[in-house]
């Protein structure tokens, strides 16, 4: 069924079998502007871009996913399904759960631990938390031990909710389930992996701290989400 309702690409060889997805479509421009070769954008339904082009002769697909788990469910669920993608990796921000993670510091999410129930409404498992791709992981881990950047392989996780109000309870989530860091994405993500026998991963960059307070701004972000986004590339 293509095009799907969300992207109107008609040619499925316009899709590359690994695709990034950052959460900010603007992202996803600039991460195909900065590192890709040969990009042609293949997708603008609702804005939410998608480029595919060359990394170093290898065929890669950036496009956003919005923000949240039902977004990147939509999105991931039609290129695992419609256009035979075989990767994804989620690549994006988070706030850490503890002093230990810096800022600016790259996670790695082992598995991603949450509330939700996503997986449990798709079909796939009453289970509250979910495993990254080890295949990919190695691939990630390999690549980022190549640019000698210094990766954090952890549980992560997985929000629906942003501005949560009993905001101290990351104290609990952090000693219960170790989850070092949150996001709202990834364990949508590796529930449709999960469900039609894909491969997911998710790398991500630490842009605040519910610890020490501490912020990034939108540019901030951006200028240090650099080496995430190598990793993700030469890990293709």
């Amino acid at each position: 069924m293509i095009p799907t309702p969300h992207i109107e690409v008609k040619d499925k060889s316009k899709i590359a079998k690994t695709v990034l997805m950052p959460g900010d479509p603007l992202r996803a421009k600039f991460i195909a502007e900065t590192f890709l070769e040969d990009v042609e954008q293949v997708n603008g339904v609702r804005n939410m871009l998608a480029f595919t082009g060359k990394y170093k002769g290898k065929l890669v697909t950036v496009m956003g996913s919005g923000m949240g788990m039902p977004s990147i469910g939509i999105y991931s669920y039609e290129l695992y399904k419609f256009y035979d993608v075989e990767s994804i990796i989620r690549v994006g921000s988070a706030g850490a759960y503890t002093d230990k993670l810096k800022l600016y510091d790259v996670v790695l999410a082992k598995d991603a631990w949450s509330e939700s129930s996503y997986a449990k409404t798709m079909g796939v498992t009453g289970y509250k938390k979910l495993a990254a791709n080890k295949t990919l992981n190695n691939r990630l881990v390999k690549a980022a031990n190549k640019l000698d950047i210094n990766l954090h392989l952890e549980t992560i996780h997985s929000s629906d909710v942003f501005y949560r109000l009993a905001h101290e309870e990351y104290k609990e989530i952090y000693e219960k389930h170790n989850a070092v860091c949150v996001e709202m994405e990834s364990f949508a993500l590796f529930a449709n992996a999960k469900a039609l026998k894909k491969k997911a991963a998710c790398l991500l960059t630490i842009s605040d701290s519910l610890v020490t307070n501490e912020v990034t701004t939108s540019d901030e972000r951006q200028n240090a989400f650099v080496e995430m986004i190598k990793i993700a590339l030469e890990s293709i």
